[in-house]
């Protein structure tokens, strides 16, 4: 869906408030088909990132899992590796 939507559940350390928010905002825009939204429907816009935040706050607090918590480094290490894949052939 949202490049820019990164799994946050099962993390080392936890995942913060911010990139909770970064995550709603990024669905919402991704639905409203805008980066900004007009003067009209800003407020609709920001309420329904609060909404989606609260959401996935309680989801993100409600999963549980035996899997021992991803490490944030490695995982960063892969996404520069597939991105250094995908720039050099040419995507």
């Amino acid at each position: 869906m949202c490049r820019n939507i990164k799994p946050l559940n099962n993390l080392a350390p936890p995942a913060t408030p911010d990139e909770i928010s970064d995550a709603a905002l990024q669905y919402v825009r991704k639905l409203a088909g805008t980066r900004k939204p007009s003067k009209a429907n800003q407020a609709a816009f920001d309420q329904a990132v609060e909404e989606i935040t609260a959401a996935t706050e309680r989801l993100l607090d409600s999963l549980v899992t035996t899997a021992p918590p991803r490490d944030r480094e490695e995982l960063a290490a892969k996404a520069r590796a597939r991105y250094e894949a995908r720039v050099a052939a040419g995507g």
